[in-house]
């Protein structure tokens, strides 16, 4: 008999294979589900960020943080730079205003909706 751990759709499965006796083939043993490592969790803003939100519009990783908390940002500019499916995305302000919270850091995996930085 042989372990193996097995990966399908990102399910992992540990299998026991037996050898078979003449038939050439060898039969599987149930596979049961192991135990999957947690996800890391999505950071979430601070309690005294800012009233205007700056969201992934889309499910990527963080590339680069273009504003720093305490810049001045207007309408339109870029606050973080995301990549999703090899293009490179950039999250600009939704209005005119002040960094308050940079709620990500580069390298980390988001969910569209995530709240990425706040302004005042």
């Amino acid at each position: 008999m042989k372990n193996y751990t097995i990966t399908v759709n990102g399910n992992v499965y540990d299998v026991t294979v037996e050898e078979g006796a003449g038939s050439g083939a060898a039969p599987v043993a149930a596979a049961a589900p192991a135990v999957k490592a947690p996800a890391a969790p999505v950071k979430k803003a601070s309690a005294g960020a800012g009233s205007i939100k700056v969201e992934a519009g889309a499910a990527g990783k963080v590339l680069k943080i273009n504003a720093n908390v305490g810049q001045a940002v207007k309408k339109g500019d870029t606050v973080v730079t995301i990549e999703s499916m090899k293009m490179e995305i950039p999250m600009v302000a939704p209005s005119d205003g002040t960094v308050a919270s940079i709620d990500v850091a580069a390298g980390d995996s988001v969910e569209a909706g995530t709240v990425l930085a706040t302004l005042n």
